[in-house]
């Protein structure tokens, strides 16, 4: 990639003012929801990694139907913003690629098609898709807004060279433990990787914390949210504590809880000591790729989404492990995902149907398999998936595991996520610098449980 950040970075809703995003690929009609009372259709999405895939699915659902799909490719802040725009100016496209994080604000507004006729008539079996994703886009009634078309987890990114010269191997890499107490063989790893301007490592007398020329792992700035997707999800999740009541339509939230602070604890201690960068510097850079790349940073904690950016380049040699088991017994991961959405608007519904059927059906999810960019829904295509991923050299078992071994939890869906996003990326990241506490993580948590009352 670098592909803009498309999954459990959950980010309020943007505001309506945009700027024209360049259109990167298409066939007929010109401008957003052009198509839109013709014969065709538009079909935005926003990772420009997998459009070429997509354009194969379009190709073959033109000649199978006749149906002429424009495909419209967009930055992600544009992206979001377009659609904003478009829903207010009559020029949504048809169909688009739905995220978890803006779409319960969307299926309140009344922007979304409901599908759940359409499943019902056209005897859809939602079973052929990963267990839980098709529960994901279910409104707050018998409403569905999608179906699944693909899913992603988070593990663990690592210079293979730096891991092995610090005497690890990848079956150690692939059985880490962690606690809040001392961090286990995990933080023994990230220690063990951190090295100052001296070459010093940081399980060394003589480490000296305030120069680190190679921290042992990322903090990333685009995880910094109430997800905490590729920051501190996976260690919370696994110190057996969850968001809320349920998901989806969590109502009760949990940020106040004992095992949210002990594990938000034990991450700010990774910054004391050294052996991860601070919250300013994570937030400068937003994203660790590059940093990744040039040497401070020996492991990432990033999405399946990332794959070819960290897989698919050849100047550092990089493999994936597993997030670490924590003291649940278990590891653990967000279990995340996306879906393609019908304009309410559209004036082509039967053909955009036919579209997002065909978007959710094996014909196209293969086709994605192939592309080895992301995992597909469907079980089978996941299968053929990890076997084109393979065929690359790479191996992506560090995220298939946790949904084999039935290690992952469902992203929340919620109303009211921007507020409650705000809310908490401030708590947290006045946590992990040092200036919030328990009390304030209570404090915030009680605030955002107000919005549900």
């Amino acid at each position: 990639m670098k592909t803009p950040h498309r999954r459990g970075r959950a980010v309020a809703i943007v505001a309506a003012a945009v700027a024209i995003p360049i259109v990167l690929t298409g066939c007929g009609g010109s401008g957003a929801g052009s198509a839109s009372g013709s014969d065709g259709i538009t079909y935005w999405l926003w990772d420009s990694n997998q459009q070429p895939a997509y354009q194969q699915c379009a190709d073959a659902f033109t000649a199978d139907t006749g149906i002429p799909v424009k495909i419209e490719q967009y930055g992600w802040a544009d992206y979001w913003q377009g659609l904003t725009t478009g829903f207010a100016s009559g020029t949504a496209p048809d169909v688009f690629a739905d995220h978890l994080s803006y779409f319960p604000q969307f299926a309140s507004q009344g922007q979304l098609l409901d599908l759940s006729g359409r499943i019902q008539k056209d005897g859809i079996d939602l079973s052929i898709y990963q267990n839980g994703l098709a529960d994901l886009w279910v409104g707050q009634g018998a409403q569905r807004y999608g179906l699944p078309k693909d899913f992603d987890t988070v593990g663990l990114f690592y210079n293979e060279k730096m891991v092995t010269d610090a005497g690890f191997t990848p079956e150690q890499l692939a059985t880490l433990s962690w606690n809040p107490t001392d961090g286990g063989t995990y933080e023994q790893l990230i220690a063990a990787l951190t090295v100052d301007q001296n070459g010093v490592h940081g399980n060394q007398p003589g480490f000296d914390k305030s120069k680190v020329a190679v921290y042992g792992l990322a903090l990333s700035g685009n995880g910094l949210n109430a997800s905490g997707q590729q920051t501190w999800a996976p260690y919370a999740l696994s110190n057996d504590w969850y968001f809320g009541d349920k998901t989806p339509w969590t109502t009760a939230w949990k940020f106040g809880d004992e095992k949210f602070t002990e594990t938000l604890t034990w991450y700010k201690h990774l910054i004391d000591a050294g052996y991860m960068p601070s919250v300013d510097i994570a937030r400068s850079e937003q994203d660790p790729l590059n940093g990744y790349l040039a040497g401070r940073y020996a492991t990432v904690t990033d999405g399946s989404w990332m794959n070819s950016s960290y897989l698919g380049q050849s100047s550092v040699p990089t493999k994936v492990a597993p997030t670490p088991v924590g003291p649940s017994g278990q590891r653990a991961s967000l279990f995340n995902g996306l879906s393609d959405g019908i304009w309410a608007g559209t004036k082509n519904p039967d053909a955009a149907w036919k579209w997002v059927s065909h978007l959710a059906s094996t014909a196209c999810q293969d086709v994605i398999a192939q592309s080895a960019v992301v995992f597909p829904a469907i079980k089978t295509s996941t299968t053929k998936a990890e076997k084109a991923f393979a065929d690359k050299g790479w191996d992506v078992t560090g995220f298939t595991v946790q949904v084999e071994d039935k290690t992952t939890a469902l992203l929340p869906i919620a109303d009211h996520w921007s507020e409650l996003n705000d809310t908490m990326t401030a708590a947290v990241e006045s946590f992990l610098k040092g200036s919030g506490d328990a009390a304030s993580l209570a404090k915030a948590n009680d605030s955002i449980n107000a919005l549900f009352r």
